[in-house]
């Protein structure tokens, strides 16, 4: 489903999830993946990680061209991090700096058919539509609907999911709901179209056809201005001992 290929070389990083994953790509061939599901430890993994896979690239003598970062949404922390580092070896290497959007990232383990895909072909005669879900506050997501051609069929939003979610669209077509921000959908959106794929995570090594795509396109990002998408603003929270102590001040 999809099939992009670029002659480049592109070094992936992947943290708008507690998973923090590096990629190495050549001519659209994975030539390095690693990642740490431990997390989140972005901040300590990161670096050692992207190292690994600059000496992979420059012991094949393989120059790196650009490199491709999850744009969000997702984790503040996290993708911060990721862009940050990600803007470090461009300036570093004057490389070319590519934005993944993090819902079409998760699309591809099923459009590639990679991720148990005897789940996916049952609806490979039917009209379905992809639903990447992250997990926000309680019953919060990060989401949008997708055809199998990653056409959006919906924007980008921060939704609110209950009983009447998808309802309309359930009605006229299969929804395959997936990421993780779907398990605590799956008791809620409850319709004989509505379909829960479990474990589909967002990794680096699953950039490489979308980085591929931008390559080719030209679709590059302004390294000194570009900031990922968080969707929502970042509101830091206080810890249970500060609001005791502000409880009994009061």
């Amino acid at each position: 489903m999809l099939n992009f290929q670029y002659m480049a070389t592109i070094i992936h990083i992947e943290t708008s999830t507690n998973i923090c994953s590096v990629a190495l790509s050549h001519e659209g061939l994975c030539l390095f993946s690693k990642e740490d599901r431990n997390g989140p430890n972005h901040a300590r993994t990161l670096a050692p990680m992207v190292e690994e896979a600059l000496g992979v690239a420059d012991s094949r003598g393989l120059p790196p061209d650009a490199v491709a970062v999850s744009a969000g949404p997702g984790s503040y922390t996290g993708l911060r991090i990721g862009v940050s580092t990600a803007k470090g070896l461009c300036y570093g290497r004057n490389l070319k700096l590519i934005g993944v959007k993090t819902l079409e990232l998760l699309c591809v383990p099923i459009l590639l058919e990679e991720f148990e895909s005897s789940r996916v072909q049952e609806f490979e005669d039917s009209d379905f539509l992809l639903c990447p879900m992250i997990d926000a506050r309680r019953m919060e997501v990060y989401t949008a609907l997708y055809d199998r051609a990653l056409n959006p069929h919906s924007e980008v939003e921060a939704k609110i999911i209950d009983e009447s979610s998808y309802q309309e669209v359930l009605a006229e077509r299969p929804v395959l709901f997936f990421g993780n921000g779907a398990a605590k959908c799956k008791n809620v959106i409850k319709h004989k179209n509505a379909h829960f794929i479990e474990e589909i995570v967002p990794l680096a090594r699953y950039m490489l056809p979308l980085a591929d795509k931008a390559m080719m396109l030209g679709k590059t990002e302004d390294v000194a201005y570009f900031e990922p998408f968080y969707l929502k603003e970042f509101i830091a929270g206080t810890s249970t001992k500060i609001n005791k102590v502000i409880e009994n001040r009061e």
